[in-house]
């Protein structure tokens, strides 16, 4: 019986090759590698600044309401 997990793991590094157009296979993981950790960088930024503009807000007295209508809580005093 073939271990399915096994195969699928195996597989990973060749689909990744694939889609990032990389040669060898330790190329192909370097370059997923740094994708994932710029992804972060990015994500840990825009939650910086989604932070420091709700401080603000709540700095300001502005009252803030999301998409569905909800007050973002602590900004209103």
């Amino acid at each position: 019986m073939v271990n399915r997990k096994k195969v699928e793991r195996q597989a990973k590094p060749k689909k990744t090759q694939k889609v990032l157009n990389a040669h060898p296979e330790i190329d192909s993981i370097d370059l997923a590698v740094e994708v994932v950790i710029n992804e972060d960088q990015k994500s840990r930024r825009a939650w910086a600044a989604h932070n420091k503009f709700i401080r603000q807000a709540i700095a300001d007295d502005v009252k803030i309401d999301d998409a569905f209508g909800r007050l973002i809580p602590d900004s209103a005093k």
